[in-house]
């Protein structure tokens, strides 16, 4: 059985549909990457995943169990955690508040996954004390991955983690997410970044406005025509 699997999903945003059948699946203890253009719906379908976007029809399943419809604090309260595009962390507060924010569905923070966070990005035990506003891009992405990891997900959704990184940061992020996975969670990443996120996945799927078009191993789809020309650039 799959950890998370999509079956026949169709979103919306009020009359627009931004989903259209989408069927996917992510077993245990694997990365697997959704690529795909600027508002393809890639976005939209983790949002579907956790909660903040209910389909209209189709299921979302976590360890067999239907999570679709569910309100998202439900749904993080089961062990899907997201890191969001964009980052979203609380500026004004504290990194060390950020992160315990991010275990809000325990009853308190753990200081053993704080160990962990630190010991996956020491640059934010460093900063344990700095508003999160005032750190850079590169520090609020991981401080944005480090306070989803602090609800212990079973999945992890990752949207567009390289977004606006320099090119030396981006290789630390893909590092760390490959860590992460070694550690057993299973993650779902959502990048533009072709290369770098086919160059760490097993599986990878291709969303075209809204549908699938293409699933396959990722080495598989590093080697594919239509992704080289597509997503890496190539004639």
């Amino acid at each position: 059985m799959p950890m998370l699997e999509l079956n026949d999903v169709n979103s919306y945003y009020g009359n627009i549909q931004a989903l259209k059948g989408i069927t996917l699946s992510v077993d245990q203890g694997e990365i697997v990457c959704l690529i795909g253009s600027n508002g393809a719906g890639k976005s939209t379908t983790l949002k579907t995943i956790s909660g903040l976007v209910h389909p209209r029809t189709g299921t979302v399943t976590l360890e067999g169990k239907v999570i679709s419809g569910m309100p998202a604090h439900e749904v993080a309260g089961l062990g899907v955690a997201q890191s969001p595009e964009g980052r979203r962390i609380f500026p004004r507060m504290t990194v060390l508040e950020n992160l315990e924010m991010g275990a809000f569905t325990r009853p308190a923070p753990d200081p053993a996954d704080l160990d962990r966070v630190f010991e996956l990005f020491p640059r934010l035990k460093e900063r344990i004390n700095q508003k999160a506003g005032t750190m850079s891009g590169g520090e609020q992405q991981m401080l944005a991955m480090g306070r989803a990891l602090m609800a212990r997900p079973k999945v992890l959704l990752l949207d567009e983690p390289s977004m606006g990184l320099a090119p030396m940061l981006v290789d630390v992020i893909f590092g760390i997410i490959r860590d992460i996975n070694a550690q057993g969670t299973t993650v779902l990443l959502v990048e533009q970044n072709a290369l770098q996120a086919l160059s760490i996945a097993n599986r990878g799927y291709v969303i075209q406005t809204g549908k699938l078009v293409l699933a396959d191993d990722a080495k598989s789809l590093l080697k594919n025509d239509m992704v080289r020309k597509a997503y890496l650039g190539e004639e």
